[in-house]
């Protein structure tokens, strides 16, 4: 290996070192609302309005971040398209980490009146565009990086960021509970974890101001003046379908983490301590699924991979509360650890997948907005419909059932997607404007079979 193909090979892994790295703060600095919501926000900001009235508004602040997502993938893809991919990024941290640290210094109802609530509002808000750029810009750094016979397993690096940014939220959460009374966690423990976003925040722009920009978008690609326009006027078959694929994975997932959490500590009686640790060790088989399902999306393809992942997904939707409900520790980590393991499988290859579906003149706009969108239905609604479906029927099985209706949506949408694996993202564009009948040259496995045959050796290309 000469000394252009190392520095190649060096680009590459710094690349996915500041992906998995931002994306893991981000995340981490996005849970941590949908925590505390579930466990102290509710007598925080919301007092007098009784114990299901205050969780409703909790998570009411909770679906608006999700709501300004896609305004964040609009504003961020806009100047990730025409500025750069590396500059978009840093604002996105810089956004996201420091509406997080102000959640930590924000005085309670008890204090500011309803001007608690309404900057908590204003401050989620913040959060939800940060994320929304976030995701996108991270998933093209890897992507036009990335050998195009690896592209799904150097995604896998980023799909782990969303993972290690739960257990971190969750997992300060619970070491709090432990260490302090309610009195304590209620009156200033909540606010450490936010608070501790300023040193995470200057951790991860060390890491990616580090990092070149794109070569794809560095070699005289042509920027579009409103990308959004273009991906509106002439991508929005894969936007639409897209996101609609991605809807029951955020909706199962946020089911998991947050809903379950409150719904079995106020609804079940289970102490919030054990439900985080069961959660805590899912969220580790969920990395290896994210690892196993990017990597098999090399060889086998990214749709034919999701496919499976959203219909085990659709299955496991109807067993989640049954087994909750139960109330037995075995069954309830059962039920958790599962929803994690699938969840995992679903994640995996979404890195590789979105940026596949669109030419580079407006990449980020388009994987942005797609991977957004699904968040808006599937993150920000489950939640309240959760908790309505749970308080008319007494149960939560009827939710279980919505998830399953979900999954069989996010299968016909992947139906109606192409399967790019392997295409060299400098001639994605055509695909995507073309039929959208999953083929791509007359086969949906063809593109998954063909890389197996191109697919160069890690290191042995001098783009690996």
């Amino acid at each position: 290996m000469d000394a252009e193909d190392a520095g190649r090979v060096g680009q590459v892994r710094r690349a996915a070192a500041a992906a998995l790295i931002g994306t893991a703060i981000e995340f981490y600095d996005f849970f941590l609302y949908g925590t505390a919501a579930a466990l102290v926000f509710g007598p925080v900001f919301f007092p007098g309005l009784g114990t299901v009235g205050a969780l409703l508004a909790a998570f009411s602040v909770y679906a608006v971040a999700f709501l300004a997502r896609p305004v964040g993938a609009v504003v961020f893809g806009h100047f990730g398209d025409r500025v750069g991919r590396r500059a978009t990024l840093v604002v996105s941290l810089l956004l996201m980490g420091l509406a997080t640290a102000g959640v930590g210094l924000l005085p309670g109802f008890g204090v500011w009146g309803w001007w608690a609530p309404a900057v908590l509002v204003v401050l989620r808000v913040c959060q939800g565009v940060g994320l929304g750029g976030e995701w996108g810009g991270a998933a093209l750094l890897i992507a036009e990086n990335a050998p195009a016979g690896r592209r799904g397993r150097y995604g896998g690096f980023l799909q782990l960021g969303p993972t290690i940014g739960f257990v971190l939220a969750n997992g300060v959460f619970l070491v709090l509970q432990l260490g302090l009374d309610e009195g304590e966690f209620r009156a200033w423990g909540w606010r450490v974890p936010f608070l501790a976003s300023f040193v995470m925040v200057a951790v991860g722009l060390f890491v990616r101001l580090r990092v070149e920009e794109s070569p794809l978008f560095r070699t005289g690609v042509r920027r579009e003046r409103l990308p959004v326009l273009e991906v509106l006027r002439e991508h929005w078959r894969p936007v639409l379908a897209g996101g609609g694929a991605i809807t029951v994975g955020y909706a199962l997932f946020y089911l998991t983490t947050t809903y379950a959490l409150a719904y079995a500590t106020t609804g079940l009686g289970a102490a919030s301590t054990l439900v985080l640790s069961m959660l805590l060790v899912g969220a580790a088989g969920m990395a290896a699924t994210v690892w196993l399902s990017a990597s098999c999306s090399d060889r086998w393809g990214r749709r034919r991979t999701l496919r499976w992942a959203t219909g085990l997904a659709a299955v496991w939707s109807l067993v989640l509360f049954p087994l909750l409900e139960t109330v037995s520790r075995p069954l309830m980590f059962v039920a958790l650890a599962g929803a994690m393991v699938v969840l995992g499988a679903m994640f995996g290859p979404l890195a590789a997948f979105l940026p596949e579906l669109f030419p580079t003149r407006v990449r980020y706009t388009g994987a942005a907005l797609t991977y957004n969108l699904g968040g808006v239905v599937g993150g920000a609604t489950t939640p309240l419909v959760a908790t309505r479906l749970t308080g008319a029927y007494g149960t939560a099985q009827p939710v279980g059932w919505y998830l399953a209706v979900l999954g069989v949506l996010a299968l016909g949408c992947l139906r109606m997607l192409p399967e790019n694996t392997g295409a060299e993202l400098g001639s994605v564009g055509g695909s995507v404007d073309g039929p959208m009948d999953g083929s791509v040259d007359g086969s949906v496995d063809g593109a998954a079979d063909g890389e197996r045959r191109r697919a160069p050796r890690l290191g042995a290309d001098p783009a690996a």
